[in-house]
């Protein structure tokens, strides 16, 4: 029998310590976190919207993607089986309940290549290096983006990328605007590489790679906020 924990302690990476206080702050607006889904699943899955985003990505047996900001887990449950019998999802959220709530879900679903981490908001402390990471209308309510992202693209495989869906529009709407995300993923060293229309779904998926060194936390430029 396969078990489920939740863990709490700190990754397995030997990833470089940098505490928050040396990151620059977000200069706009964060969206407050106010439930664990976006939208009802079967809408979704209606407007083909995880299909589209795994698609796009290429996501295939033996990658391991994670999830960031996993919430109810609409996509952890969606991925895991197409990156069966050798890959996994690596499920990651800030907010305990909700954790709880998706390592039940995903014992009911029998999901044996799921690991349930608790990260915090600068830091999602993925135990292993991925193939993506994905954020699926969590950028928003990012508090902390820059170390965020920092710490992500320390937690890439070689070759790895940084998928974001949001919606074009203001943070406080619970959006990001193209620029704006543009500007702040770029100013942790990323370039974008792909961008999908969501359509009915709602929303655009953009995708980054890394590209030279990663900067130092203290030479970080902070993005004004788009008008």
């Amino acid at each position: 029998m396969t078990s489920f924990r939740l863990l709490t302690v700190v990754p397995l990476l030997a990833l470089a310590a940098a505490s928050p206080q040396r990151f620059p702050q977000a200069q706009r607006d964060v969206a407050s976190i106010v439930a664990d889904e976006w939208s009802n699943e079967a809408s979704r899955d209606a407007a083909r919207e995880a299909e589209q985003v795994m698609v796009f990505l290429n996501a295939r047996p033996g990658m391991v993607i994670a999830d960031i900001g996993a919430g109810s887990g609409y996509y952890t449950v969606r991925l895991a089986p197409r990156l069966m019998p050798t890959g996994r999802v690596i499920a990651e959220d800030i907010v305990p309940a909700y954790l709880t709530a998706l390592r039940a879900r995903v014992r009911k679903a029998g999901l044996r290549n799921v690991t349930i981490v608790q990260g915090t908001p600068d830091n999602p402390r993925l135990p292993v290096r991925v193939d993506a990471a994905l954020l699926v209308h969590m950028y928003h309510e990012v508090r902390q983006p820059y170390a965020l992202l920092w710490h992500l693209r320390g937690s890439l495989r070689p070759g790895g990328k940084v998928a974001i869906v949001d919606i074009d529009r203001p943070t406080a709407q619970h959006g990001t605007p193209k620029a704006q995300l543009l500007c702040e993923v770029s100013a942790v060293g990323f370039r974008r590489i792909g961008d999908l229309d969501l359509g009915a779904a709602g929303g655009y998926l953009a995708v980054f790679e890394p590209v030279g060194k990663r900067p130092e936390p203290a030479a970080i430029k902070p993005c004004a906020a788009a008008k």
